[in-house]
């Protein structure tokens, strides 16, 4: 040890003394003085920390099938979008009237009145070219159901002939469609929220919805028939179908608590008597237009192996176990966030892939459902937001349990993983990690099940967040494949600025930022920018991932926006 130290030593001295020796030939000029200094300082030993090495490229093969096995190890980069949330004035939706202001003859809930959304409809094959632009593999959107068949067993054939158009533009661009057949919305007569009592009974003009006794086999057999329509008409085209999005999130906001159309409440009634027939006439609506897809689109538009690959989208969270606003290691709260992790992530899948649901929420599947076994050939993942759960108040009937969202907080909000993970505009964390969580969790536990990511995003006007938000998506994403989990493409929440449900037009989730002041034009952010560096390169690169990725902090959303809204206070 002591000869390697006067070794050390010498060989420090050594460059001391040549360094003394360029400071007295460069003394004259300060500038060259300046420069010798820098360069005595990087030549310390002790001062030289090494460079991190570069992070790998992430490169991505062909996209292919959802489900068959030529698809494994393939993948799909794309954007998404929802019929309602982006298309102009249509009155046969159920949104419609729910948001139209009461002057006007609707019911004014909602933050604001849906309107023209984002012109999606008049300008549908335009917005080809953005897809185009930042060279998309695929496009998931929905039709909607009220512009197609806005009386009950009244087609309007213009409506189909644009639907025709659209799908037409997306091929020819080299673009592959993925359908969404029901996607929050309804038509008016399906269950008219104006008359959500149904004190006549089904009719033409009011079904009464899901979940009642006469009216719901009804629903069931019209959405069937809603389905093989476009699957006859439509499947030469398209071999990706979804036939719902995220089951348990549009349930529980439109039967469970009333913040969507129809806007019924069992959720402050007989959850068990209320809202469970509703998820029972649900899972067999999805079964009923599963089969009707299968059977409707023989036609293999891509000759990858199938005619009509079916799946449908599941929202997923990462639940934490809190308490006075804290995490919580309470038995009596893991045991809260455990069940709201069942019933949130788990439920509506096993039900399908068992043929059962579990109609008493104890975890037991109990309630035969006929010719819903087995009705996935994929299931889409749309992860957005970590966020606490308690046991400590059983707001939630039968479940005993309260979690923290839309800003309720009876102790079940916790501060973030990292202040500039908060979602101030949708109340809500978006912590990256648990998109692998979310993965891995479901490819452990079905994981003979395709996935595939489609939807994730965040609601932001600054375009720095939405591009970190895409790439600390696809990096999570290789996590899990890097495990062996089979996740076969991500979609981004969404194409452009859109009408948000509830929350009305504040949040901004666009790749594309729409101009709602007048001219509707869709302008670029920095999401679509590097989304698009992504899919044109066929590769995550290194240099985008250090820029944008990691865990770590994110760019900060202004202040003004006021960031304590993530704890729900």
């Amino acid at each position: 040890m002591r000869s390697r130290d006067r070794r050390g030593r010498s060989a420090r001295r050594a460059g001391a003394l040549a360094v003394l020796a360029s400071f007295r030939a460069l003394r004259a000029s300060p500038a060259l003085t300046a420069l010798a200094l820098a360069a005595a300082a990087c030549s310390s030993e002790e001062a030289v920390t090494p460079a991190p090495p570069p992070l790998p490229d992430i490169g991505y093969g062909a996209p292919g099938s959802l489900s068959a096995a030529s698809g494994k190890g393939g993948f799909r980069l794309g954007a998404a979008s929802a019929a309602t949330q982006i298309e102009d004035r249509n009155p046969a939706t159920d949104w419609y009237v729910f948001t139209l202001p009461e002057a006007e003859g609707g019911l004014g809930r909602g933050a604001g009145f849906v309107g023209d959304a984002s012109r999606g409809y008049s300008k549908a094959i335009e917005d080809v070219a953005l897809l185009r632009e930042m060279g998309l593999d695929s496009y998931r959107f929905s039709v909607e159901w009220a512009r197609v068949e806005p009386q009950r067993d009244v087609i309007d054939e213009d409506a189909l002939a644009h639907y025709d158009r659209l799908l037409d533009a997306l091929v020819a661009a080299g673009i592959r469609p993925v359908i969404t057949l029901h996607h929050f919305s309804n038509p008016v007569w399906l269950d008219d929220p104006r008359h959500t009592d149904c004190a006549s009974g089904p009719g033409d003009d009011n079904l009464c919805g899901f979940g009642h006794p006469e009216g719901g086999p009804l629903v069931i057999e019209e959405m069937a028939e809603h389905a093989a329509l476009l699957a006859a008409r439509f499947g030469d085209r398209v071999d990706d179908w979804g036939t719902l999005n995220e089951p348990f999130n549009y349930l529980l906001a439109a039967y469970g608590v009333g913040a969507f159309p129809p806007g019924k409440a069992a959720l402050l009634g007989d959850l068990l008597g209320e809202f469970v027939p509703v998820l029972r006439d649900y899972l067999l609506a999805h079964a009923a237009a599963y089969r009707a897809v299968k059977e409707a689109d023989t036609v293999d538009a891509d000759m990858d192996g199938a005619a009509a690959d079916v799946g449908l989208s599941l929202s997923v969270a990462e639940w934490v176990a809190a308490r006075n606003h804290q995490v919580s290691d309470d038995p009596e709260d893991i045991g809260a966030r455990d069940r709201m992790a069942y019933v949130y992530n788990h439920l509506v899948v096993d039900a399908v892939l068992r043929g059962r649901l579990d109609s008493d929420l104890d975890g037991e599947p109990d309630l035969e459902l006929p010719g819903l076994e087995g009705t996935l050939d994929w299931l889409g993942v749309q992860y957005y937001f970590r966020a606490g759960v308690t046991g400590d108040v059983g707001l939630v009937p039968v479940l005993d349990l309260t979690p923290c969202v839309n800003g309720l907080d009876l102790g079940a909000c916790v501060p973030p993983v990292d202040p500039t993970f908060c979602v101030p505009a949708m109340r809500y964390e978006h912590h990256a990690p648990g998109l692998h969580g979310a993965l891995t969790d479901l490819g452990a536990r079905y994981p003979d099940l395709p996935l595939v990511v489609t939807e994730s995003g965040i609601a932001t006007r600054v375009g720095e967040r939405r591009a970190e938000v895409v790439v600390r998506a696809l990096e999570q994403i290789e996590r899990a494949r890097a495990e062996g989990v089979d996740v076969r493409g991500y979609y981004h929440w969404s194409l452009y600025d859109n009408f948000e449900w509830a929350e009305g037009f504040a949040p901004r989730f666009g790749l594309y930022s729409v101009d709602y002041g007048g001219s509707y034009e869709r302008t670029p952010t920095e999401g679509a920018e590097v989304l698009g560096e992504i899919a044109r390169g066929r590769a995550l690169t290194g240099a985008l991932r250090a820029r944008y990725g990691g865990d770590g902090p994110m760019t900060p959303e202004p202040e003004a926006e006021g960031l304590e809204r993530c704890s729900g206070n």
